[in-house]
């Protein structure tokens, strides 16, 4: 156990944590994470649904006769930083060009932004920029990726809020009434806010809507402690310990401040010009209507499974349910249980969170793909598993690795609320045993840091999963700043 000065334990309960979290954390790099056992990849018809495409307009149809009676919501990681995005670019202002370097100068007049920037064909490169990535003009060096421009139309460039904006409008539309939620930085929340009430009256007038905006920081206590290389705590210059933001699973204490029927969630850089929307907006609400529609089919099988005795036939149906539709399998000792505990299994995997994930085909985009995967209670379920919680060295696993077909796009529709209407605790459905340990370093010193499962990754380990085949060209994410240049986002 870490002995922990009095001005340290005062240090991590104002953060919000407990010694225990910490603990547990630090027991983490000394043990490291187990990896998640892969039974095999999910392919279409073998845990992937393939949406016949004949069925679409009855499906969205379906979707929109119930969307107006249910309190919906679009949620939007925001608050990651554009730096990557301008890596070569940073690099470029030391001197050091590259083919990508080429490719922005060659076509520097194809970015929305370019306006914005002055006249940077009358300046010598290193003073363009130093106009693009730096405070002496528009800073995106440092800005989050949500407020820089991405697309161009004839009246006016837009940044991903936006965009999103309209998508939200087309989706996420109880009524007339929009409701999206932005994760952002606190050092950032301003200027989101700023945005939002300059284009606000613009797209309610234009899209008919009214917008419900509102934004959450990822909150201090899910911040995990750092180490240095021998697993003791990582002090500062001042011995004060260092935590880090734990990536983006920590999130799922903002998705659990929600209150919604159904959340839309999408990352921030995956948007499209309007020429190309819709298709995103026909598979949100297919993704929806499907997710409604297993919802109804839980609750069901939930009443049937309420009381003291319930009927042979009652418990084959539900059985059967959660094998072939809901993907999931029993623990291998499964039979040897009694009525009562095979019972209490049945109503406690139909009692989760549930939720539906768009899966596009791998076209060698990073992503974590879909699988099935042992859990820890012994079941099999389908998981959405980064490359990093897989043991590659073990030919087997890196064989089921190599055999995916699809991966996540990070499109996902969620129901958030039991059949009752109480939202679920959804810290509670998250994997402990899952996380990330990365090397860094501060002030010229080493240090391991850990990240919390992420947020669609262990943060839903114990959820009810369902994967949909969606489009490839519902999935656009902006990487690096010439991803932008893509047709995609690309004036037609």
């Amino acid at each position: 156990m870490t002995s922990f000065t009095e001005q340290d334990q005062h240090q991590i309960f104002s953060q919000g944590a407990s010694l225990e979290q910490v603990e547990t954390q630090i027991q983490h790099f000394i043990d490291g994470f187990p990896f998640l056992p892969v039974i095999k990849a999910a392919t279409v018809g073998d845990g992937i649904i393939r949406v016949d495409e004949s069925g679409l307009d009855n499906i969205i149809a379906d979707f929109d006769r119930r969307a107006d009676s249910l309190s919906l919501l679009k949620f939007v990681p925001a608050s990651g930083a554009a730096t990557r995005m301008f890596k070569s670019l940073f690099a470029a202002m030391e001197g050091k060009s590259d083919k990508s370097v080429e490719e922005f100068f060659a076509r520097i007049r194809d970015f929305a932004f370019y306006d914005a920037l002055g006249q940077p064909e009358n300046l010598d490169r290193q003073t363009a920029l130093s106009i693009l990535l730096t405070d002496e003009g528009l800073d995106y060096g440092n800005l989050p990726k949500g407020l820089l421009l991405f697309h161009q139309y004839p009246e006016g460039p837009r940044t991903p809020v936006e965009e999103h904006l309209i998508e939200g409008a087309a989706y996420a539309n109880s009524g007339g009434m929009v409701r999206i939620h932005f994760t952002v930085s606190p050092e950032h929340r301003s200027r989101f806010e700023e945005l939002i009430e300059r284009v606000r009256p613009t797209y309610e007038e234009k899209l008919g809507v009214q917008f419900d905006i509102t934004f959450s920081e990822q909150k201090k206590s899910t911040d995990t402690i750092s180490v240095n290389p021998d697993n003791t705590p990582f002090r500062n210059s001042d011995n004060s310990l260092l935590f880090r933001p734990a990536g983006h699973g920590a999130l799922i204490e903002n998705l659990n401040d929600i209150d919604a029927d159904v959340v839309f969630i999408k990352n921030i850089d995956n948007v499209v010009p309007d020429r190309l929307k819709d298709t995103t907006n026909t598979y949100k609400k297919v993704v929806g209507a499907i997710l409604l529609d297993i919802q109804q089919q839980i609750f069901r099988y939930q009443a049937l499974l309420e009381g003291d005795s319930v009927s042979e036939g009652y418990l084959t149906e539900v059985d059967e349910f959660l094998r072939v539709t809901l993907c999931t399998l029993p623990p291998t000792d499964f039979d040897s249980l009694s009525d009562a505990e095979k019972l209490d299994y049945y109503r406690r995997k139909l009692d989760r969170p549930i939720r539906v994930c768009g899966m596009v085909k791998n076209v060698g985009e990073p992503g974590g793909g879909p699988f099935w995967a042992r859990n820890a209670d012994g079941s099999v379920s389908l998981q959405v598993v980064e490359s990093a919680q897989i043991d590659l060295s073990d030919p087997a696993q890196k064989q089921i690795f190599d055999t995916a077909t699809h991966f996540n796009p990070v499109d996902l529709v969620c129901g958030l609320k039991n059949r009752n209407g109480e939202k679920y605790n959804l810290p509670a459905y998250r994997d402990p045993q899952t996380g990330f340990i990365t090397a860094k370093s501060k002030d010229g010193k080493d240090l391991k840091a850990q990240e919390l499962p992420g947020l669609w990754n262990g943060a839903m380990a114990d959820w009810n999963t369902l994967f949909v085949e969606v489009p490839l060209i519902t999935f656009n994410p902006v990487k690096t700043v010439n991803d932008l240049l893509r047709s995609e986002h690309q004036p037609a």
